[in-house]
């Protein structure tokens, strides 16, 4: 009877420390998964800053050729009207 006790202690003194690893690698799994997620969420942030960031560039700079544009086609047409009433 000792032994069958011995070894029962044994065996449970055995097995603790592999269910405690068990919980501990759920939760890191569960853990990388909620960083993952989190990280994710912040490209998409960043991703819409940079894009929003983009267009408002691209805004003022179509913005301005286009005025440039509209001036140099006026300074021509008044060349072009200048030497035509001569």
């Amino acid at each position: 009877m000792r032994t069958l006790v011995c070894k029962v202690c044994l065996g449970l003194l055995l097995a603790t420390p592999l269910t405690a690893f068990s919980q501990d690698a759920k939760e890191d799994i569960k853990k990388a998964g909620t960083e993952t997620k989190d990280a994710a969420k912040d490209t998409g942030k960043a991703t819409a800053k940079v894009a929003k960031k983009t267009g408002h560039a691209v805004k003022k700079t179509t913005k301005k050729v286009t005025h440039k544009a509209a001036k140099a086609t006026a300074k021509g047409a008044e060349k072009v009207e200048n030497k035509t009433a001569q």
